[in-house]
């Protein structure tokens, strides 16, 4: 049977419904799963101005009902939705989107959904919705209860887990430790198993040019990087490093890596964003729901226009029905 992935509409303002809309038109989505929305019928039934294809929306009241749904099933919770504005930063908006996030955790937490999928939200709306976190990550993190979770960016073979996520680039100098470094390598390492790939080898980028080159641009490499990545690999990891962070994520493009540990959120999407925007998807690892999302934000100077694409939720929602149908990293270290 299918997997249920609960997919969430995102800020109402932004491009989540029309980009979810379209998504939906084509059949690869509903191949992979089965789909809930969480959100407002109306808003996705507006975006389906650009996405005739698209079923119309199904209010459901539980996902139990989402199988029998003669259409797109959505489950409405939280506050009302504000009409849409395209564009506009609306506290109502940011209030939705966060109710939204919300259910669908509660829910995967609970096991009535398989994973959940989450179209983009404005941080600031968020905040002005009375949510102070610094994104979806921060978020669902918070409402499973982990510490320990990563930032991951996925797009074919090329993926990228970084140590720290959204925060200043001093912020996250200071988190470049060696416990945290391996921690990172412990979670990239469960997620590959969970994808089933055959071979597991995770390079660890340094942390300054030429991966500091035996100290003369850093010493943060052989005093913190290479340790970790020196334990990591005493305990059975298929890890090496640290590279060059300029040449080691062309290595993984290769083939040679099958991820890359980065040591700062930029470091790792910049490189996957240039080469694979379209097909980029957000992972958060370390938590115990499976949890994809798409690789760009809200897009607001596009928003309401129908040009945005669905590539990337697409993308989410194969990667999300594949890990859902995977053990969860606890099951497989209790075989």
């Amino acid at each position: 049977m299918k997997p249920i992935l609960a997919i969430t509409l995102g800020d109402i303002n932004g491009v989540g419904p029309e980009v979810l809309a379209k998504a939906l038109a084509r059949p690869e989505p509903w191949q992979a799963c089965q789909p809930l929305v969480v959100g407002d019928a109306g808003a996705l039934d507006r975006a389906r101005a650009f996405a005739p294809d698209c079923p119309a929306p199904a209010p459901v009241s539980n996902a139990e009902a989402a199988r029998e749904a003669e259409g797109v099933p959505v489950l409405a919770v939280g506050p009302p939705a504000p009409m849409e504005r395209p564009g506009v930063i609306d506290p109502a908006a940011g209030a939705c989107a966060a109710a939204w996030i919300e259910a669908a955790v509660r829910m995967a937490m609970d096991g009535a959904v398989d994973g959940i999928v989450t179209c983009p939200i404005n941080k600031h709306c968020l905040h002005q919705g009375g949510f102070a976190y610094a994104g979806h990550t921060d978020f669902v993190a918070a409402l499973t209860g982990t510490q320990d979770y990563r930032m991951s960016l996925f797009a074919g073979n090329m993926r990228a887990v970084h140590i720290s996520s959204h925060c200043s680039l001093r912020e996250a100098l200071a988190q470049v430790e060696q416990g945290r470094i391996e921690t990172t390598v412990r979670i990239t390492a469960e997620a590959l198993a969970r994808l089933g790939l055959a071979r597991r080898h995770i390079a660890v980028a340094g942390l300054n040019p030429h991966a500091g080159e035996e100290g003369a641009f850093g010493a943060e490499e052989q005093r913190i990087i290479a340790p970790a990545v020196a334990v990591c690999r005493e305990a059975g990891v298929d890890c090496s490093g640290p590279y060059p962070p300029d040449t080691v994520f062309r290595r993984m493009r290769q083939g040679e890596f099958d991820a890359v540990v980065a040591m700062y959120h930029d470091q790792g999407h910049i490189p996957l964003k240039l080469v694979a925007m379209e097909e980029g998807v957000n992972v958060t690892l370390g938590i115990p729901i499976v949890r994809t999302s798409v690789d760009h934000g809200t897009a607001y100077d596009i928003a309401g226009k129908g040009v945005a694409s669905e590539a990337s939720l697409c993308a989410a929602i194969a990667l999300a029905a594949q890990l859902s149908g995977a053990p969860a990293p606890a099951e497989r270290s209790s075989k």
